[in-house]
């Protein structure tokens, strides 16, 4: 069975459209393709309480947990909104990502 292929990469600027962190940006960390979702730098944080420890002495530590591809939006650099990205070949022949209202390609 092949990977599904998802138009948000690594390193992409993206915007929450649903859930608790609605309405904030953040760069893309990790993309998990067999899941469907991804870690965004400061969105989805969670803090879990451990037994302190010498790594842990305060007892507790920040994690961002994985949220779903289909609750962000990649952020089109030019306009500086929320737009969607397809494919499209360019004059090499080869497969780019744009956004489809500006025609600006990533």
């Amino acid at each position: 069975m092949t990977q599904p292929k998802f138009k948000i990469k690594k390193g992409d600027v993206v915007f929450v459209t649903t859930g608790r962190d609605k309405g904030k940006r953040g760069t893309v960390k990790k993309v998990f393709l067999d899941r469907a979702q991804i870690i965004v730098e400061n969105i989805n944080v969670v803090i879990r309480n451990v037994k302190p420890d010498y790594r842990n002495p305060q007892g507790s530590f920040k994690k961002e947990l994985p949220i779903s591809i289909s609750n962000v939006s990649l952020i089109d650099p030019s306009t500086d909104k929320p737009a969607k990205v397809g494919y499209k070949l360019d004059d090499t022949g080869k497969k780019v990502r744009y956004f489809k209202k500006s025609g600006a390609v990533l």
